[in-house]
């Protein structure tokens, strides 16, 4: 066994910082207000479901009961539920996200897919598990009636809802 190395005596003060009382601390801090930055608009694309118009500033997952990942990297995902009465929806169907100035729409294993319908180019049927890069006029039939149309880019304003019913629409 190796006996520890202890100080000589009188070796013990140069070791020892001397604090300072909280008095002391508080006169010491900067108090100067940190300035708040004001949210900027920021463009986003949205997709409309139904009457409903959703902003893409969040991933978002659609379905008949629609679920997060168990593990969620970032912003907590968007779930929009639709209809579907003769269950051709899947619980999780799509999955939309937008990257930089692309939207992305993937097929969650659905079982009965989802038919993407580009502006001037013929209909293209997903496989389960399949992506494809869309553009704003792109439709895509999920089943039952639900149709996404992908909208294009617009400023979001701070404080703006995630989501709204689209008056007049049907």
């Amino acid at each position: 066994m190796v006996a520890p190395i202890l100080p000589a005596d009188g070796d013990l003060d140069d070791t020892v910082v001397p604090g300072r009382e909280p008095a002391q601390l508080i006169e010491q801090a900067d108090t100067a207000p940190i300035p708040v930055q004001e949210e900027q608009a920021r463009p986003f694309f949205r997709y409309r479901i139904g009457r409903t118009v959703v902003w893409l500033d969040a991933v978002s997952y659609v379905g008949r009961r629609p679920s997060s990942p168990r593990i969620v990297h970032g912003q907590m995902p968007r779930l929009v539920r639709v209809p579907s009465p003769g269950h051709e929806v899947s619980s999780t169907h799509v999955e939309l996200r937008q990257l930089g100035s692309s939207v992305v729409i993937t097929d969650m294993r659905s079982t009965n897919g989802s038919t993407v319908f580009p502006p001037g180019v013929a209909p293209h049927k997903l496989r389960q598990g399949e992506s494809v890069v869309v553009t704003p006029g792109t439709l895509v039939d999920i089943g039952d009636g639900n149709v996404i149309e992908i909208l294009p880019l617009q400023l979001r304003a701070p404080g703006e809802p995630p989501a709204h019913i689209q008056e007049g629409s049907s």
